[in-house]
């Protein structure tokens, strides 16, 4: 509490439940970044601590082909898609709510009576898995990554409110949004129109600055093309890789304790190597042993 890591009045608001929906959990979609990687996790909330429905890291791209930038928008966007279509296989609920193919940008929402359900459609007897956005302590300003993790999960067909008034393309002075400008952001053009202005003008520095994407042969131009294979390769495998077992190597043994006497006999050898060594007489080294 003293470090300032908890929002306690928001985590109050997103984990109190209703008093007539006994032991019904609240979900909440968890998104933090660390230095290199983004994660995103399902959880809700018990009287003795935290529980995680789900959970994917943007480290697990590399397994869909996204090496390089896993931090960035686009990454937070995958890792969104990730774990909303991971938990929805767990669920038993991925062909009923697919999300959205194609990122577009777009706010979906649908109206069933009085309550609006963020998704496309809304089956008849099965209702969309609904879960609240928790942003830590992250600042929530326009265009911020964690709406890019929220964007992801609501296209993998989460049932997440949200509105546009957050995401890039949206102008708070004429009120309106732009989706192209979000799905460009989704799909990495910033990223792109960066690298080309570089390499325009300081090509050594764009070497230095690119190197990954140098490494892996990641042009500009083929940065969309990329994000379009990890989307769709999300879409047909969201499991988790298998877990390695670890075994513990126990080859090393610890030495037996030496008895006084054999302490006391060591340290005399090293005494009499020390004098050996200075070219002290015998006289002198018998002295030191009577003292």
């Amino acid at each position: 509490m003293l470090e300032g890591r908890t929002d306690y009045r928001q985590r109050h608001k997103l984990i109190t439940q209703d008093k007539n929906k006994y032991l019904r959990p609240k979900y909440r979609l968890v998104v933090r970044f660390s230095n290199r990687f983004v994660t995103c996790q399902v959880v809700y909330s018990e009287i003795n601590g935290d529980k995680v429905l789900c959970a994917a890291n943007s480290r697990e791209l590399m397994k869909h082909g996204l090496n390089v930038g896993l931090k960035n928008y686009s990454a937070a966007y995958c890792t969104g898609l990730l774990v909303a279509r991971r938990l929805l296989k767990s669920l038993g609920l991925d062909e009923v709510y697919t999300g959205a193919e194609e990122p577009n940008g777009e706010v979906v929402s649908t109206k069933v009576g009085n309550k609006t359900y963020f998704v496309e459609n809304v089956d008849d007897e099965k209702r969309p898995f609904r879960c609240l956005l928790d942003v830590g302590i992250k600042s929530t300003t326009t265009g911020a990554r964690v709406f890019a993790a929220l964007k992801g999960a609501s296209d993998g067909g989460l049932d997440i409110p949200h509105s546009n008034k957050r995401f890039p393309g949206y102008s708070r002075d004429t009120k309106t949004f732009d989706a192209d400008a979000h799905r460009a952001r989704i799909m990495g053009e910033h990223v792109a129109d960066y690298m080309r202005e570089m390499e325009e003008d300081d090509e050594e520095n764009y070497k230095k600055h690119f190197a990954r994407y140098v490494e892996e042969d990641i042009s500009a131009d083929d940065i969309e093309e990329v994000l379009e294979k990890v989307h769709e390769s999300i879409r047909d495998d969201p499991s988790p890789a298998p877990k390695q077992e670890h075994h513990i190597v126990k080859s090393f043994k610890k030495t037996a304790k030496l008895t006084r006497e054999q302490r006391k006999e060591r340290s005399n050898a090293k005494k009499h190597e020390i004098r050996n060594k200075l070219g002290l007489d015998n006289e002198y080294a018998e002295d030191i042993d009577e003292e």
